[in-house]
């Protein structure tokens, strides 16, 4: 079964997506189900990881009504406010669905480079566990010791770093991200996908060998039983196809062992999520 770990649906209006800027107006658009589902066939993907888009209840609600009307969306990565005296109210209502297997904040947007060591952000993770929910990490690369940091202190719960947390691959520059990102696979917890790096390399000018090293060290820290396929679609389509983002992961792993690519193309996405 190949899975697709990371994607996205949004109803699109300007308001609420202002971070879709002018130029990624090719996506400033309305995303949904129907429009995914023939690019997952050709691709012969079988399934995808819904991830939230936008910090609201109410899209988390939505997507979570898109996963129980089409059998492809194997599961939803939602939002609820995990700073707020609110977070185990909010966590217990969506838990209860049996779509919602993770919960993720936008990071990288927040000015403080140290928010994962918030107080009451650490007090909304230490709530997930008792949900059994992951956490998806999206943080930038300046964020990314302090993610380290927050592992460490949750060495029970399941996170997965979204994007490898964006290396810069347009300039060519591995350090001090490298270093960071090894630091972080130490911890047995931590997964990582391999997803959102078409938008990190030049979107006009990009080629295959662009994304070897990150690729590499990637593999090498976390190996194929902790590293899953991720598209970003539709955000991948400001650089590239999805026929494209695919094919840079599959050319790159063509000669791992089929075991091993079969994990990084579902069975590893399954397990960390623990789909049915």
């Amino acid at each position: 079964m190949r899975l697709d770990a990371h994607q996205h649906f949004w109803n699109y209006n300007i308001r609420e997506y202002g971070w879709i800027e002018e130029q990624m107006s090719v996506i400033r658009r309305s995303f949904l189900p129907e429009d995914l589902e023939p690019l997952l066939t050709r691709a012969g993907v079988s399934g995808c990881m819904a991830v939230q888009a936008r910090q609201s209840l109410e899209e988390t609600e939505w997507l979570l009504d898109l996963a129980e009307r089409h059998e492809f969306i194997r599961g939803v990565v939602g939002w609820v406010d995990l700073c707020s005296v609110e977070a185990e109210h909010q966590l217990e209502k969506y838990a209860s669905s049996p779509w919602l297997k993770g919960v993720r904040h936008v990071i990288q947007d927040e000015p403080d480079v140290q928010f994962v060591l918030r107080d009451d952000f650490q007090r909304g993770i230490a709530l997930l566990q008792q949900y059994n929910l992951a956490y998806d990490l999206l943080v930038s690369k300046e964020q990314l010791p302090y993610a380290v940091e927050l592992v460490k202190m949750f060495p029970e719960q399941r996170f997965v770093l979204d994007h490898l947390a964006k290396p810069d691959i347009k300039a060519g520059t591995v350090s001090p991200w490298k270093e960071a990102l090894y630091s972080l696979s130490e911890q047995p917890n931590v997964y990582c996908k391999l997803s959102g790096m078409i938008t990190e390399a030049d979107w006009t000018n990009w080629k295959q060998e662009d994304f070897a090293p990150y690729l590499n060290i990637a593999l090498e820290a976390f190996g194929p039983d902790r590293v899953m396929f991720g598209s970003d679609w539709p955000v991948c389509t400001v650089a590239g196809t999805y026929a494209q983002v695919l094919e840079i992961i599959t050319k790159h792993t063509s000669c791992m062992s089929e075991v091993e690519k079969q994990m990084i193309f579902g069975g590893t996405c399954a397990t960390f999520y623990q789909l049915s």
